[in-house]
């Protein structure tokens, strides 16, 4: 992906989250056998983060629906900017996921609106971009059960730039600021608030396991009965 990225926006996260001891980072890449997301290295896997672009129907079908399975059943999503079109995002929100966007390299405003979320511990009142694709709203998602963060364009435009929804027993967070064009992954907060994400999202218990059949033998209620006292309005005991 050019001078920025010349490994790929996959190696420079890698790089950053491999910092930090608790994480176990592995990368997969459109060009790998299963795009490197067997049924084996999901069932594996905490936390997914996905960025994608231009390329999002070339991902297989089989594949998206097995990312999607895998997020009911618990495990967290961390969709990154282009990946608002992605098969498993667009799956999970049920909805065009469709926004306004213009690329002229203008400053972008991340402004935290839920300071207390741990998504932006950290993280001051905002951060700032020097040069970002702008995202502009109508965005055409279902209303988050959480929003962290809206960011401000240079043109005016605001955007609901950090969100969260629970699928299932899954948490997914989508973050949009990281167009390939510009060093927005390098930067020390936006990579801060891929790490919390990935923290927030990772697996909060057992999958929901519904539904479950139980026969009525089973789920029928063992009372024991203590009789039946019945006042009439007169006071006296029937």
């Amino acid at each position: 992906m050019g001078r920025l990225y010349p490994e790929g926006i996959h190696a420079v996260l890698a790089s950053a989250l491999g910092q930090y001891p608790e994480l176990q980072i592995r990368t997969a890449t459109l060009a790998e056998p299963e795009h490197g997301l067997s049924t084996e290295v999901l069932a594996d896997t905490d936390v997914l983060t996905w960025w994608g672009h231009a390329a999002h129907n070339d991902v297989d079908d089989a594949v998206a629906a097995g990312v999607q399975a895998r997020v009911i059943a618990g495990m967290g999503l961390v969709v990154l900017h282009s990946g608002h079109l992605s098969k498993p995002f667009t799956r999970l929100m049920g909805t065009s996921c469709h926004l306004s966007w213009r690329e002229a390299g203008e400053r972008e405003r991340v402004w935290v609106i839920n300071p207390g979320h741990p998504i932006a511990q950290g993280i001051d009142r905002f951060i700032e971009l020097e040069n970002s694709e702008c995202y502009g709203e109508p965005f055409g998602i279902p209303a988050p059960d959480e929003q962290v963060f809206i960011s401000w364009f240079e043109g005016g435009e605001v955007f609901r730039s950090g969100n969260c929804w629970v699928r299932g027993s899954g948490r997914i967070f989508y973050f949009s600021p990281g167009h390939e064009s510009y060093p927005i992954y390098h930067h020390p907060l936006i990579q801060r608030v891929i790490y919390n994400a990935i923290h927030w999202a990772r697996p909060q218990g057992i999958a929901a396991g519904v539904p479950r059949h139980v026969p009525v033998e089973q789920a029928r209620e063992k009372i024991v009965p203590r009789g039946l006292k019945v006042h009439d309005a007169a006071g006296s005991l029937r």
